[in-house]
């Protein structure tokens, strides 16, 4: 497999690195594939580094009784820095990642990516900037939890589904989304009937259908 050409598209400091440091981490570097719904790191490994070459991530932190709350997630394309939290020595929260769907990474395997960070200062910083530039998003979550009632949260969750997937359907059970806004799912179900008899959206077995876009953005402002 060509590692190089991939790299050179998603890394700045690609050109910088020396030919031998280029074979090092197309080396330490595999294809992986995994099925909806299976972890692909704990906060008890250092797996490596990945980039969504198809599929979603979801990347989440946990309670101690066991509540979800999702920070953000990775579409094609996008890195993943904080499974290679070994190299981020400054990160010291956990975090839990899982296959939203199914998916397909590029990993670069940690050890081999620090070896090369310690050693080249660009791969260092590009590895702060990538995890840093995440913040903002963790730092959105935190205001909507500390902020914001559930009603409104969840009008964000839904109108931020539609836009993103370009459909007026959300296929996500109750559950998955309670999981997502880190709550309970009879609420999500409780605010849902509230929606539906507002005119804001139906629920259906194939999902929850948006009737009403206009109104469901007036509850995220």
């Amino acid at each position: 497999m060509n590692f190089e050409s991939i790299y050179n598209d998603c890394f700045p400091f690609w050109n910088t690195l020396s030919k031998s440091d280029k074979e090092f981490l197309c080396t330490h570097s595999s294809k992986v594939y995994f099925d909806k719904e299976q972890a692909v790191h704990s906060n008890t490994e250092c797996t490596g580094l990945y980039i969504v070459k198809s599929g979603k991530l979801r990347l989440y932190m946990l309670s101690e009784d066991g509540k979800e709350i999702t920070l953000y997630r990775l579409s094609p394309g996008e890195v993943c820095m904080l499974s290679a939290s070994c190299v981020l020595q400054s990160i010291t929260f956990d975090v839990y990642i899982d296959a939203e769907e199914p998916s397909e990474c590029y990993m670069i395997n940690a050890a081999a990516f620090h070896t090369i960070s310690e050693r080249v200062s660009a791969v260092k910083i590009f590895a702060l900037e990538t995890a840093v530039s995440r913040f903002s998003d963790v730092m959105w979550i935190l205001q909507q939890i500390v902020f914001m009632s559930m009603d409104k949260r969840l009008a964000i969750f839904l109108y931020d589904e539609i836009v993103s997937s370009s459909t007026d359907t959300i296929t996500m059970t109750h559950e998955q989304i309670a999981r997502h806004l880190g709550t309970a799912r009879e609420v999500i179900t409780r605010m849902l009937k509230h929606f539906a008899a507002d005119g804001i959206l139906n629920v259906t077995r194939k999902g929850i259908y948006i009737t009403d876009k206009a109104k469901l953005q007036q509850l995220t402002h």
